[in-house]
């Protein structure tokens, strides 16, 4: 089986890796959120066993960024964080098992057993690709052609749900509920904005808008271009 260990406590972290080596499982290491969330983005592992408190990004943000870009790997949280609360919110964030230090390694080992019994949800890309415009939902970096562009998180939304839906209209009252989370017209301007800012960022090196505009239905960002 292959284990994903991500700790910052170097000593847990040998204890990891040199006992679910003994017990005949290949581990990959890291000690720190950001070398993690690589990794786990990076490679297919059966099992991810995350500390809750770690460098960089956080166990629970890391879970977060892998469950949002598709990544399905079971994880196990372990941590000195014993709560109640702390329990709900490493499964909400998106954990599979949660398992508090200090721990006897048996029950580490049949946690981690079970996990992998489950049915493999499978791994989803965490790179989107229309119209030459490369979107990386775990990085949340944006390019155009090879040119990097920079955009404010709703702008990265906004363009998300477009490439999520390329080749297909999408309506204005789609893009308010998906992207702003409104249930209503608020009456605004606001998708038309940012559509604007969205459009200037992506043709600034004087491409094709990628992005049409369908009179009375919506928007299409075209999943090709010429």
């Amino acid at each position: 089986m292959k284990i994903l260990a991500v700790e910052d406590d170097a000593l847990t972290l040998a204890l990891l890796v040199s006992s679910l080596g003994e017990a005949g499982h290949e581990v990959e290491q890291a000690g720190d959120g950001h070398t993690g969330l690589t990794l786990a983005c990076g490679r297919a592992h059966d099992v991810a066993v995350i500390d809750r408190m770690l460098p960089g990004i956080d166990g629970l943000e890391l879970v977060r960024r892998l469950r949002a870009a598709g990544v399905q790997t079971p994880v196990l949280f372990l941590t000195t964080m014993g709560g109640i609360s702390d329990r709900v919110d490493g499964l909400e964030a998106g954990g599979d098992d949660y398992l508090v230090k200090p721990f006897a390694f048996a029950e580490l080992l049949a946690r981690i057993h079970a996990l992998a019994r489950r049915p493999p949800l499978g791994r989803v890309e965490t790179v989107l690709h229309a119209a030459g415009i490369e979107l990386d939902l775990v990085t949340r970096r944006v390019s155009r052609s090879g040119q990097t562009v920079d955009l404010q998180p709703r702008e990265f939304s906004l363009l998300e749900f477009l490439m999520r839906n390329a080749g297909q209209i999408v309506t204005r009252r789609q893009l308010l509920e998906s992207v702003w989370g409104f249930h209503f017209d608020p009456k605004t301007n606001i998708v038309e904005t940012h559509m604007s800012r969205l459009r200037a960022k992506l043709n600034s090196n004087g491409e094709p808008d990628p992005i049409g505009t369908i009179r009375g239905a919506g928007y299409l960002l075209h999943a090709l271009m010429a």
